[in-house]
């Protein structure tokens, strides 16, 4: 192929040390122009081939190795009918702040929180909101109005980041219908979230505020903390007008309360976290050893 530019450069009187010259320039050059290309090609290639790659490492959500926490509707089921409901909505990813049920709208669809935590809330007639309980994953949420067609009862709001499914309540019902048990042990949710209001109701008139509070801070305890070195941490990032409202009372018969609670040694108070330094004493002291 080189003999054709070689007989034109000989043609023109070029000498042939200078032709020989030209045509090891030209080989070069266009080795380096067929390495530049490849090397191109192949970047083009990686760049088409490693987004597909992150967007099916992306798409693959990360499995529920560990336990459900008890009492949450994931963790009464059993492992074929929780992979049958876990498969029946569309999964999305929130941060903190999200809301994720609106009170007093018309929606009928499902919310299966699967990690995170997040707070429910009603609105009261003078304005203030009030905080009617803590929901993580595992827990199912706006069953009610999935099952009588009823406007929202409350707010769902995502506490920090949240991934949940959203189930259709058509698909919901016909789940049911499917699995019976696991209509058993919707019933039996919705009963265990029932006794919760009711002591709650039972513990405004029966009990002190401080008493109050010990209960309620025991119970997060229970549901929502963890064990580390200097005793248990609430992770909860609650207000203190929000442990007003779930206690009834006001907030400054919380502030007062707390500030006893940290006196007698029993927790401490940071930034809308709580540590609770001996829980047996704190259980005594809300008289939930009596009950149990």
């Amino acid at each position: 192929m080189w003999t054709f530019p070689i007989d034109v450069l000989l043609g023109l009187g070029l000498e042939p040390f200078l032709t020989l010259g030209l045509v090891a320039y030209l080989l070069v050059a266009a080795l380096l122009r067929q390495a530049s290309r490849t090397a191109r090609d192949q970047l083009r290639f990686d760049r088409c081939r490693w987004p597909r790659r992150v967007g099916a490492l992306m798409r693959r959500e990360p499995s529920q190795t560990s336990e459900w926490p008890y009492g949450t509707f994931l963790q009464r089921l059993g492992p074929p009918v929780r992979a049958a409901l876990l498969e029946l909505g569309v999964r999305r990813r929130v941060p903190a702040g999200q809301i994720l049920i609106h009170e007093g709208q018309r929606e009928s669809h499902l919310v299966l929180l699967e990690e995170g935590l997040t707070k429910v809330t009603a609105a009261l007639p003078d304005g203030r909101t009030a905080l009617l309980s803590l929901r993580v994953g595992g827990d199912l949420m706006g069953e009610m109005s999935a099952l009588n067609d009823q406007p929202r009862s409350a707010t769902v709001t995502a506490c920090g980041t949240a991934r949940y499914s959203v189930i259709p309540s058509e698909r919901f019902r016909a789940f049911l219908r499917g699995n019976p048990d696991a209509a058993l042990e919707l019933a039996a949710m919705v009963s265990d979230r029932l006794r919760w209001s009711n002591r709650r109701r039972i513990d405004f008139t029966s009990y002190p505020v401080k008493i109050r509070v010990a209960r309620v801070v025991a119970e997060l305890s229970r549901s929502h903390g963890r064990q580390a070195p200097d005793g248990v941490v609430i992770d909860v990032r609650l207000t203190q007008p929000e442990l007003a409202t779930i206690c009834g009372a006001s907030e400054t018969s919380i502030q007062k309360s707390l500030r006893e609670l940290r006196t007698d040694g029993l927790v401490d108070t940071d930034y809308r976290r709580m540590t609770v330094r001996d829980m047996p004493r704190l259980r005594a002291l809300g008289r939930i050893d009596e009950e149990r």
